[in-house]
């Protein structure tokens, strides 16, 4: 069992511009955490949300709010979102939500872990097989990886080391609901991160989804049901990721039979409505030869003659043809095996 630290964790500062893992663990660098003393043997089994963990110490910096929707919805909604986007593209997004990011050590025993709130494989096909964790110095590093900062602060210590580990594309969101434990000083909003020249920095547009803007991100992330201005953007996205690839939404299985569906359902209703127009067009015909012929015709005549669907054309003008007033024009009608007036 996890048990709390009673002893203060060192808050001794490293300005070196060295390996962040290396620098003194520092509870000032994870605001909104306390730590808890889990082991070696523990960590791997441990169920709890933990912000960073280090063997040297054996020392986890877990959450200390209490799991609500206003942390979940950030990285739920992101899953969701990214479908949306792979679908368009035409191949698929895998994501993981939270997952222990781990770096090994020679003997291959963990030195560190954290964890993000979601990550994101933008080609999945490539993996085979998927581990359990995701060591960081392998090819499973993922494309994306999501923080939210509801009641914590990432920029202090677990950014720099997303910057150490060389990850490509870090989204740091902070949600529009406000936490009690958050600074008023720290705004709502979506940063996002690339690394350039081996630091960290920050850009308004997202390269693993190009021309998805971090304003645009946030407002995904964070609104309570999605836009049309988010459905047009994750449109844009993934068909700017389909056409690099020469993929787009009848790639997909779900959107390819979808939109088949739709094809189908358009063309039998084009066909009804063509029907539709057509009979009407001869029903009038047979009203204009009626009308020719001076036949003294009634007000509900044209009513009458809509529900004869089963007598042919040749039927109705042969009839209106040959009859004499509008009551044989019914009876020559009625006599005809295929309906009654």
């Amino acid at each position: 069992m996890a048990e709390p630290i009673r002893r203060a964790v060192s808050r001794a500062r490293t300005e070196s511009p060295g390996d962040p893992e290396e620098a003194p663990l520092d509870l000032a660098d994870f605001p909104g955490c306390r730590a808890e003393r889990i082991s070696r043997e523990e960590i791997g089994d441990y169920d709890g949300r933990v912000e960073y963990w280090e063997a040297r110490t054996e020392t986890a910096v877990v959450v200390c709010e209490p799991t609500t929707r206003f942390h979940e919805q950030p990285s739920q909604r992101l899953a969701r979102l990214a479908e949306r986007i792979a679908a368009s593209r035409g191949s698929p997004i895998e994501t993981f939500g939270t997952t222990d990011l781990v770096r090994y050590d020679p003997q291959g025993e963990r030195k560190v872990l954290m964890q993000a709130d979601q990550i994101l494989y933008l080609h999945p096909r490539e993996f085979t097989v998927w581990e359990r964790d995701v060591d960081i110095d392998s090819r499973e590093r993922p494309d994306v990886v999501l923080e939210v900062d509801y009641s914590t602060d990432v920029r202090r210590r677990k950014l720099r080391i997303y910057e150490a580990w060389g990850f490509p594309e870090v989204w740091v969101d902070v949600p529009d609901a406000p936490s009690p434990s958050r600074p008023k000083s720290r705004l709502s909003g979506l940063t996002i991160h690339v690394p350039e020249g081996g630091k960290f920095r920050r850009v308004s547009n997202s390269r693993a989804f190009p021309g998805w803007t971090a304003e645009e991100i946030h407002r995904a992330l964070d609104e309570p049901a999605t836009s049309e201005e988010t459905l047009a953007a994750l449109r844009r996205v993934g068909r700017a990721l389909g056409a690099a690839e020469g993929t787009g939404p009848d790639d997909d299985p779900w959107l390819r039979s979808e939109r088949a569906e739709g094809r189908a359902e358009g063309r039998a209703e084009g066909r009804a409505e063509g029907r539709a127009e057509g009979r009407a067009g001869m029903l009038r015909a047979v009203l204009g030869i009626l009308q020719a012929r001076r036949i003294a015709l009634s007000p509900d005549l044209t009513d009458r003659l809509a529900r004869l669907d089963r007598l042919s054309a040749d039927e109705l003008i042969q009839a209106a043809q040959t009859c004499s007033s509008q009551t044989e024009f019914l009876a020559l009608l009625e006599a005809r095996p295929h309906e009654t007036v």
